[in-house]
C-alpha cells in the first residue's frame, strides 16, 4: 500500500518554500505523486519510512516535521461522512490534522476554541492521527489552528478535506493498476 507524506509549515507565507513537483521528480524511483502546493506526497513505490524520511530530509532545504501516514488508513478515514451533520457553506471550511503521534483529546469532543457559542475551530473527532474538524473562514483560525500542538502536545500538520480528498483519488487510482 502507498504512503502519504505531508510536510509541515512549508511554502506558507514565504516562509520554507521549495517546489514540490521538482522534489516528486528528484523521487520518482519511489514513484512519488506530488498533490498541490503545500508538501503533500503519495508515495507508490516500495519503500520503507526510515528510507523516505530520510532522503526527504537530504533533499529539502531546510528542516521540517514529516508526517507519514499508511495511504490505507486515509483511504478508512474517508470512506465514512466524517462530516456529516456538521455546519457546512462557503464560510466553513472542513479539514483534517495529522498528528506526529497518536494521543488522545484533551477534552471530550467536540473540542470547540474559543468556546462553544462562538467558536472559529471546532474539532468533531479524532481517529487515530487524524484530528477532523471545521473551521470559519476567518484570519485568526490560523492562530487556532496553531493551537492544536499545544492541546495534544505533538506537532500537529493540516490539511484542507479538498486536498485530503485528492490523495483519496490518487490512491484510488493505485490500487486500480
Amino acid at each position: 500500500m502507498a504512503l502519504v507524506v505531508l510536510l509541515r509549515g512549508v511554502n506558507v507565507g514565504g516562509h520554507r518554500t521549495f517546489r514540490p513537483s521538482v522534489l516528486a521528480k528528484e523521487l520518482r524511483r519511489f514513484d512519488v505523486v506530488n498533490v498541490g502546493a503545500a508538501g503533500t506526497f503519495v508515495v507508490r513505490g516500495a519503500v520503507s519510512r526510515t528510507e523516505l524520511r530520510a532522503e526527504l530530509m537530504r533533499r529539502l532545504p531546510f528542516e521540517t516535521e514529516v508526517m507519514i501516514c499508511d495511504g490505507g488508513d486515509v483511504l478508512r478515514l474517508a470512506d465514512g461522512d466524517p462530516f456529516a451533520g456538521e455546519p457546512s457553506g462557503p464560510n466553513v471550511v472542513r479539514f483534517v490534522s495529522v498528528l506526529a503521534k497518536r494521543r488522545k483529546p484533551p477534552s471530550p469532543l467536540p473540542l470547540d476554541i474559543p468556546s462553544r457559542d462562538e467558536w472559529c475551530l471546532r474539532v468533531v473527532a479524532c481517529e487515530d492521527r487524524f484530528l477532523l474538524g471545521l473551521y470559519r473562514r476567518e484570519m485568526r483560525a490560523i492562530g487556532y489552528l496553531g493551537q492544536l500542538d499545544t492541546l495534544f502536545g505533538v506537532p500537529v500538520t493540516t490539511r484542507n478535506w479538498n486536498t485530503m480528498m485528492s490523495i483519496v483519488r490518487v490512491l484510488k487510482n493505485e490500487r486500480a493498476v
